[in-house]
């Protein structure tokens, strides 16, 4: 595989992530502090993978998630992303709406049990989305 490519890989997970950090600060509960919003991200990508790796979720909201994966990991954006605040916003956007529609196909039971974090970084994720 070309390092090109791997690092394109690399720079947009870290680009949706800080994305999704700002945006987790923005509508985050006033006692929140950022270092939650930093550990909470990898508990949301161990769900997205535990939920595309359960035979019992519908293949809907797999596709979904797919979908989402290509959408962060595509270097077209329909905002580019060299444009400050603006540029992640499309990415985020993108995941707090794949995010709810995941939510509202498997329900809040299906998608805690699933949920790998802490009890806090849930009601958080359930604030965003």
């Amino acid at each position: 595989m070309d390092w090109r490519v791997i690092g394109a890989i690399l720079a947009g997970l870290a680009t949706a992530w800080l994305a999704f950090v700002a945006l987790l600060w923005v509508l985050r509960p006033r006692d929140a502090r950022l270092g939650e919003l930093v550990r909470v991200v990898p508990d949301i990508l161990r769900l997205c993978r535990a939920l595309v790796s359960d035979p019992d979720v519908p293949l809907r909201v797999k596709a979904a998630l797919f979908g989402l994966l290509l959408w962060l990991l595509n270097p077209i954006d329909l905002v580019p992303e060299f444009i400050p605040v603006l540029g992640p916003l499309d990415d985020v956007v993108v995941a707090v709406l794949v995010l709810r529609y995941v939510r509202r196909s498997i329900g809040d039971e299906r998608l805690r049990q699933r949920w790998r974090g802490t009890a806090q970084g849930y009601d958080l994720l359930l604030r965003v989305i």
